[in-house]
């Protein structure tokens, strides 16, 4: 397989813009994080970061409020507890 090289410039902000074709060969979207490495003086590793499931407590964000019932009302409260009481 042949490669052709492409030149990007580095803005003012240090931002870099990825060439179409890369972006689509490696599907990369917004929000897909790239890893950065200095290989030496002169290069750089660029690799696709694999979002995979979550470990540990960030596995757990969200697991909570799935469970939550919705919130109730004062009056819906006070109904609960005075059910069995008697007039």
């Amino acid at each position: 397989m042949t490669e052709t090289a492409d030149i990007t410039v580095v803005t003012e902000r240090g931002q870099v813009s990825i060439p179409a074709r890369l972006r689509s060969a490696l599907a990369l979207c917004r929000g897909k994080k790239l890893l950065w490495q200095k290989v030496s003086d002169r290069e750089l590793r660029v690799t696709v970061v694999e979002e995979g499931r979550p470990a540990g407590a960030r596995a757990m964000r969200g697991f909570a409020r799935r469970l939550r019932p919705q919130p109730r009302r004062t009056a819906d409260w006070m109904a609960e507890l005075r059910e069995g009481e008697e007039p």
